[in-house]
């Protein structure tokens, strides 16, 4: 049974996740049943995923720790994937609202995933007063980040009613590998040499990627006569930012609880296309605009916006276009979502300047990142660092750097049909953290921004009045910025 490791950054999702802080990513496709459909959804769509699961190699891969958890674990191929665990159905008592599938999208997402087995489930889930069904898919982010998870949507869905013939998997090929004893034991070939072998590699890689970053940073710091040094200009601009770059406190800067809440919320791509164009913006500056606007209202009227504008933490990827891989590839910048200001159109003018400035500085030393990392131990020593930073209440004291984690991740701009239903929206449903009890992640579809807003309930208890606060927010945008 061979072992293929974990990169040191696929890895920490792994050694973050305690009971408090799950590490699963997932999302709700909402779909409307195929016409004439009778019988059960559940029953339809499960036969309909067993024909596709082989296309998924993640979904059929479960963990196996290295020996005495010294190095990253690693993905070994499960034989036997016990569907009834991994797709479930659920139905909404009456009368079906919004509310109440917010409310058991809360609790799924606060279920940490088993071990033992692939990490993934999903949940079919009917009831809705409108008629809608759902589907919650969730995936551990050790095994899938935003990019990859799109290549796994591209196996899920089609793009007309018809679902496309699918191949059957290739017959498997006999091994005389000798299976772990238990889910969790160690893959017998992988011992103390190997382990050791590893970590020379990764620094023999280390060492190997040094000219590149050297030829990296070389160019940043030098530049033609007259000019000044890319890496010059980034540097002042960070130093000048500095003051400015210690988030203040807020409600969502806490240690977080076991316990969840969720919304999902909608506003028009068109109209947020539109105040881009008049305003010289990109999408994902008018996304922190709406969020600034929903936060600064939200805020306010419980009395606890501070004075300094509030500073999202927004991921970026690290993924070359066509790059499919099933692994992660992201970092992050820090940019400031001017809840401070009133006036919606000098708020999107304050983000465009902050995230243009937070963008020079991430694509400045884009290539001096490291994409992976190795030390003995590494599996208990974070893990351990991890646990005693969520016991101790240290988020409740210490300065952060962010309030809030704010990210948006293109989606299909054509109809999708999962199991021949058509798909009306996908909402993402995401990770909040210590520090961080609020994360506001965004996903396209058609004409349409679907928002999911995943929170702490002690900290964010009310997190449906601020996605409606949202939906206010676009508006208001829309009408200061690109209403004629």
């Amino acid at each position: 049974m061979a072992q293929q490791q974990l990169s040191g950054i696929d890895a920490s999702f792994l050694y973050l996740e305690t009971p408090e802080t799950p590490m699963h990513v997932a999302g709700l496709t909402y779909f409307e049943l195929p016409p004439g459909f009778e019988g059960s959804f559940y029953q339809h769509f499960r036969k309909f995923f067993e024909g596709r699961l082989h296309t998924i190699p993640i979904f059929s891969k479960r963990l196996a720790p290295s020996l005495y958890d010294l190095d990253h674990p690693g993905w070994v191929d499960e034989d036997t994937v016990d569907l009834d665990y991994h797709l479930r159905e659920t139905t909404l008592p009456a009368p079906g609202s919004e509310a109440q599938l917010e409310e058991v999208i809360s609790r799924l997402h606060a279920n940490t995933l088993d071990r033992s087995r692939p990490l993934w489930q999903f949940y079919v889930i009917t009831g809705l007063a409108n008629g809608q069904g759902v589907l919650y898919s969730k995936v551990h982010h050790a095994a899938v980040d935003g990019g990859a998870g799109m290549a796994i949507n591209k196996a899920l869905y089609d793009v007309t009613a018809v679902p496309r013939d699918v191949a059957p998997p290739p017959p498997k090929a006999a091994s005389n590998a000798t299976a772990p004893s238990a889910p969790i034991a160690v893959d017998p070939v992988k011992g103390l040499a190997d382990i050791m072998g590893n970590m020379m590699r990764q620094q023999l890689k280390m060492w190997e990627a040094a000219p590149q970053i050297l030829n990296s940073m070389t160019s940043a710091f030098l530049a033609k006569p007259g000019e000044m040094p890319k890496a010059l200009g980034t540097l002042q601009s960070l130093i000048a930012q500095l003051p400015t770059l210690n988030a203040p406190k807020t409600p969502f800067n806490a240690t977080i609880t076991r316990e969840r809440s969720y919304a999902a919320r909608t506003i028009s791509l068109a109209d947020a296309k539109a105040v881009a164009k008049a305003s010289g913006a990109k999408l994902n500056d008018v996304v922190l605009a709406v969020c600034g606007g929903a936060l600064r209202r939200y805020l306010e009227e419980k009395g606890q916006l501070p004075d300094k504008p509030l500073i999202a933490g927004v991921p970026i990827s690290l993924r070359e276009p066509g790059d499919t891989r099933q692994n992660n590839q992201v970092s992050g910048m820090l940019c400031q979502i001017a809840t401070d200001i009133a006036d919606p159109a000098e708020r999107l003018q304050a983000i465009l300047k902050s995230s243009s400035e937070a963008k020079q500085i991430a694509g400045t030393f884009r290539d001096a990142v490291p994409q992976d990392f190795a030390f003995v131990g590494a599996p208990i020593l974070l893990q351990l660092m991890m646990l005693v930073y969520g016991r101790s209440g240290l988020a409740d004291k210490l300065p952060m750097p962010m309030n809030v984690t704010i990210s948006n991740v293109p989606g299909p701009p054509m109809p999708l049909y999962c199991a021949g239903a058509k798909v009306t929206a996908l909402h993402p449903v995401s990770i909040p953290a210590h520090g961080a009890a609020l994360n506001i992640t965004v996903q396209s579809y058609m004409d349409a921004l679907n928002f999911g807003l995943t929170a702490d309930r002690r900290a964010v208890p009310d997190v449906g009045l601020l996605g409606d606060y949202l939906i206010e927010a676009a508006d208001e945008l829309t009408k200061a910025v690109a209403t004629p």
